[in-house]
């Protein structure tokens, strides 16, 4: 059992409200709902729901590390951001003669009628075509100018781009080409790079370079408010955020890619857990909030989907199959 003083906190941090649960070193569970945004009273929401139960009246005062064991969260800060294109600034470097690659895509339709067509907004800031390629069966056509490709960089770097996605054809089976690329990127002083082999290694360019830039897109937001939330307390608070496929990650390895469903998929983990506590193997999730609905299917094991398009943006990794409205 956890040293009398010692608590544990659940977390939920939707669109309109934030809810949290804990539970003190005694057992007993405490509840607290506070509004998601309400700066004239508190400057974040899972933030004032710790220090009203810990008892914390001023919000300058740090929160006293020794009293928490463990911070669970789910968090829809990346799906708004997506949502609402308040994502970093992003570069995408990608292979020469395919700067277009992801506003064309597969030329999807959704609406076959429509007269008027109205493609949502680009998450990319800037395109760079670097001069390579790298054939389907490995064979080096081109290496990569560098000094070329130094230049240009160091012009999206002027820019104000911070953040760069790294899509080159065929890195998926051959990424020696988006390591030297991506190498140089950091040495220009970019803050975060994501090669799209490590974010999705897998043979669609498209989807790939679309999941690369959308972590691109959403890690420099979650690492600033990781950020936030580590400042009050001491580094060694266990602090965990909530992933797309249900699964939980250290504070430092939550990223984008795997934060876009972090909200709802605690809603599915939770649907199911309840669910075998009442003896029931199968259930429709009902997870209704201030802003959407979220409804998801359990009859023994998750059902999670491997692509997905959310907010007009194509993603391919793990996540739980909700359906929200």
């Amino acid at each position: 059992m956890s040293p009398p003083d010692r608590w544990d906190f659940w977390i939920d941090r939707g669109g309109t409200f934030t809810d949290v649960v804990a539970r003190d070193g005694e057992g007993n569970i405490h509840v607290r709902k506070l509004l998601s945004d309400d700066p004239e009273h508190y400057e974040d929401a899972p933030l004032e729901g710790i220090r009203r139960l810990l008892g914390i009246d001023e919000a300058a005062d740090p929160i006293p590390s020794d009293r928490i064991r463990t911070i669970k969260m789910g968090t829809t800060v990346a799906t708004n951001a997506l949502l609402e294109r308040r994502g970093a600034p992003v570069c995408l470097v990608v292979t020469h003669g395919f700067g277009d690659l992801l506003e064309i895509a597969y030329q999807d339709r959704p609406d076959i009628f429509a007269l008027e067509i109205r493609k949502p907004a680009p998450i990319t800031s800037r395109v760079i075509e670097v001069d390579e390629r790298v054939l389907a069966d490995g064979t080096v056509r081109k290496t990569p100018d560098l000094d070329r490709l130094r230049a240009d960089l160091e012009a999206a770097y002027a820019q104000g781009i911070r953040s760069a996605a790294v899509v080159l054809l065929h890195s998926y089976a051959y990424p020696e080409h988006e390591r030297l690329v991506g190498k140089l990127v950091r040495e220009v002083g970019f803050t975060h790079v994501s090669l799209s082999h490590e974010v999705s290694r897998e043979i669609k360019a498209v989807a790939r370079g679309s999941t690369a830039a959308v972590d691109a897109y959403l890690t420099p937001i979650l690492r600033d408010y990781v950020a936030r939330i580590r400042k009050p307390m001491a580094a060694s608070v266990d602090l965990r955020f909530m992933q797309s496929h249900g699964g939980l990650a250290e504070a430092d390895r939550f990223t984008g890619v795997g934060a876009i469903l972090s909200g709802p998929a605690g809603g599915v983990v939770a649907c199911a857990h309840v669910a075998g506590l009442a003896g029931l193997d199968k259930v429709i999730g009902f997870d209704m909030g201030g802003t959407s609905t979220d409804v998801s299917r359990y009859d023994g094991s998750y059902e999670r989907v491997f692509e997905t398009i959310t907010a007009g943006v194509r993603l391919q990794a793990q996540m739980m199959h909700i359906n929200t409205v």
